[in-house]
């Protein structure tokens, strides 16, 4: 199960079934789930908690120092859950003690070739990042979003639930719930609606929350705009998870259809 050639600290904990190939090597504070394939030439160091059924493949780096200036040496920690797959130079760093001290990764994600995680990110479960994604630091996205190829999320931007960012995408801005954004620089061009349909969100839903889009997004006046939705509109989940994403306190501004 574990190759002769892999180096592994006496401290570190290893569950049991878990496959280690020829030259990875695994901290001491390393402590990884049952389940997990480690292939070769992966290096896992730092506070790293890495769940079950992961799959990490070469060349990946995972829990290595932030690539932060203000980063000097406190302890930190980095959490991974369960069934991730984490492919080719990969890498995932740690929090800062300034930026609360961990970050997160949820469940089922595919991490494609040389994204990166930065450090105090919040990962939710069943999100894809697709080949050369960068997460700046702080950056928080949320259950089963999709960010495409080539894009760069700025640091503490958010990309709501549902999310599709369309490759060679600069994000810029804080993406909307079920929102899709594309362009040079992040422009909001409307509703993932493929991935409503995917989650058998019954139809009428949809369709009050295509309407609540149109509403929020008539003109640059977000905030007199939700004031005025109406209270039917105002009864659908989904509209009402696009509201409070907007309305929460936020580091960066939203992605609109306005937005330059």
């Amino acid at each position: 199960m574990i190759h002769k050639t892999a180096i592994i600290d006496a401290k570190a904990k290893i569950s049991d079934n878990v496959k280690i190939g020829p030259y990875s090597i695994i901290g001491p504070n390393v402590e990884i789930g049952e389940g997990t394939v480690v292939q070769s030439h992966v290096n896992i160091t730092g506070e790293t908690k890495i769940g079950l059924n992961n799959k990490i493949y070469p060349f990946a780096s995972i829990g290595n120092d932030p690539q932060d200036l203000k980063f000097k040496g406190e302890e930190t920690k980095l959490e991974i859950g369960d069934n991730n797959k984490i492919r080719e130079y990969v890498t995932i760093n740690p929090g800062t003690k300034g930026g609360g001290g961990v970050t997160k990764v949820g469940n089922n994600c595919l991490f494609m070739v040389s994204a990166h995680i930065a450090h105090d990110c919040l990962v939710g479960d069943n999100v894809i990042l697709a080949n050369n994604v960068p997460l700046g630091g702080h950056a928080h996205v949320d259950d089963n979003a999709i960010i495409g190829g080539n894009s760069a999320v700025q640091q503490f931007t958010r990309v709501g639930k549902f999310a599709m960012i369309g490759g060679m995408c600069g994000v810029v801005r804080d993406v909307i719930p079920y929102g899709i954004a594309h362009g040079n620089r992040s422009i909001l061009q409307g509703l993932n609606l493929i991935g409503l349909r995917r989650k058998n969100i019954p139809n009428k839903e949809i369709m009050n929350l295509n309407d609540a889009y149109k509403e929020i997004f008539k003109n640059e006046n977000l905030t007199e705009n939700l004031n005025n939705l109406s209270n039917d509109l105002k009864e659908n989940k989904l509209v009402m998870e696009v509201v409070n994403f907007i309305e929460k306190d936020k580091k960066r501004p939203i992605c609109t259809p306005f937005s330059k």
